[in-house]
């Protein structure tokens, strides 16, 4: 036998209605569908190779070990390497390389060409070369010199401008870029140390000549120019969220830490 059905059934509860979607908190930008940049590959391939061929001759037509100790060849190494990984990826429709690799990259190739024009070549500079460091170099030295100096810098910034969405450098990474001239130099004070006095191209920089100026001046040198540096990082910072968006893609405006 079954069990008597009960006169009073219990109203059933109400099925709720279907919640409407809530906004996700990740941005569209990155779900898009990727998007291949072969110009943008072309040109910084076109800057890796530039960099990698001035540095290739500078070794070859002078002394590696005192080559190899310059601050513009390492950034020109740094430099060829991020723009090879940075052209892969635009070829490929990759993510970017972090901000704070391009920043400190740009930053580090930046600091090389304005020393050079601005210290090194300048007559009215204390710091300007003398004697046969002076001299205009010629041939394959100068493609060289060019290159390393003048021609990558330039090409950094305008891949900086034209090619790469703003906003990305974060005021906070400002003061870690200067890790690296900071370590440049405690290796190039070590270096002048080892050397024996009279060691042609002992420090490499006039303003790093401890056996001309002492200590005391050199750190005093180095002061001055590190808190130009960190101007500087602080500069890029500051254009980097104030230019344009040169790819057109949805941005806001304001620094971030």
């Amino acid at each position: 036998m079954t069990a008597p059905i009960p006169r009073d059934i219990p109203d059933l509860p109400a099925i709720p209605a279907k919640s409407p979607l809530k906004p996700s908190p990740v941005p569209a930008s990155a779900v898009a569908t990727p998007v291949r940049r072969p110009a943008a590959a072309a040109f910084r391939l076109l800057v890796a190779l530039a960099a990698a061929a001035g540095v290739t001759l500078e070794v070859l037509l002078s002394d590696p070990s005192r080559a190899l100790g310059y601050f513009a060849i390492q950034s020109n190494l740094l430099l060829a390497l991020v723009m090879a990984l940075s052209a892969r990826r635009a070829w490929t429709a990759g993510r970017p390389l972090p901000g704070a690799v391009l920043g400190a990259t740009l930053l580090y190739v930046v600091i090389a060409g304005l020393v050079h024009h601005l210290l090194l070549m300048n007559e009215a500079s204390p710091f300007s070369l003398t004697g046969e460091a002076a001299a205009a170099p010629t041939g394959w030295q100068a493609v060289a010199h060019h290159t390393l100096h003048t021609l990558t810098p330039i090409a950094a910034v305008l891949d900086w401008l034209l090619l790469t969405t703003p906003g990305r450098l974060r005021l906070r990474q400002a003061s870690t870029w200067l890790l690296y001239p900071l370590a440049y130099l405690a290796f190039s004070l070590t270096r002048g140390e080892l050397l024996l006095p009279g060691t042609p191209d002992r420090y490499l920089y006039p303003f790093l000549d401890v056996g001309q100026d002492g200590y005391k001046k050199v750190l005093g040198n180095t002061l001055l120019l590190g808190l130009s540096f960190y101007a500087l990082a602080l500069l890029l910072v500051a254009l980097d969220h104030a230019r344009p968006n040169p790819l057109r893609h949805p941005w806001k405006t304001g620094f971030r830490l």
